[in-house]
């Protein structure tokens, strides 16, 4: 593994986890990212009864905090399945004067059949659930599409939530599929070394590069990403 590259010393990645899960699932993620350089925050939310919307105000705080901070000059995020969707309602109500790269992990930005089948059971008291549903009235697909930014999503190619269709943005963007359950995408070296890849430039790497166990088959480089992006 290369050596951290002090040059990005001053860029901060805020890491947000998904439903169900803590803080501490996103330590392996950050301490990958730390040694490429980055300085990085998790931050998490413990009441999973709650709206979105709710987390979506805490989170926007953080993203002020951060923006007012000068120890960074540059915030990226990367978030996991829910937490993907609390960072598209946080930037619909703060968005940073020094936002970076956005990386989306397994996220339901169509919302998640599971979501739909469980809403009548869970949905009365886990709101998030119902607010995840693939109708066209649920919360996630009422929620804008974070826009003027360079977006890239790491879907899981063997993710019994998400839909592979549910990760895309109606957005530009990039867009890689590592084959993997929904939450091992956290702990995978390869899908670090693509968030990072992301991260420095803008676009996925090459499978070589990102030493990633992807086939060609599966990686998707969409027609929709970024101007300028290279291959």
């Amino acid at each position: 593994m290369p050596p951290p590259d002090r040059a990005r010393r001053n860029e901060c990645v805020s890491l947000v986890h998904g439903f169900l899960a803590n803080r501490l699932l996103l330590g392996l993620l950050a301490s990958r990212l730390r040694h490429r350089g980055y300085a990085t925050e998790t931050w998490g939310y413990r009441n999973m009864c709650c709206s979105i919307m709710v987390h979506a105000e805490r989170f926007a705080a953080e993203l002020r905090r951060l923006d007012t901070s000068t120890a960074y000059d540059r915030i990226h995020l990367v978030t996991h399945s829910m937490g993907c969707i609390i960072a598209r309602a946080a930037l619909g109500i703060y968005r940073p004067a020094k936002l970076g790269r956005f990386v989306m992990l397994a996220p339901p930005n169509r919302g998640s059949a599971v979501a739909t089948a469980m809403e009548s059971v869970f949905g009365g008291v886990f709101r998030p659930v119902a607010e995840l549903t693939t109708v066209e009235t649920s919360l996630v697909n009422s929620l804008p599409m974070p826009t003027g930014i360079e977006l890239g999503v790491v879907a899981a190619g063997m993710d019994a939530l998400i839909s592979w269709e549910s990760t895309r943005p109606d957005v530009p963007h990039d867009h890689v599929t590592v084959p993997c359950l929904h939450s091992s995408l956290l702990y995978r070296r390869d899908a670090a070394d693509l968030v990072a890849g992301f991260l420095a430039a803008g676009a996925f790497p090459s499978i070589e590069k990102a030493a990633a166990t992807v086939t060609p088959a599966a990686r998707v480089a969409t027609a929709n990403r970024p101007a300028g992006a290279d291959m």
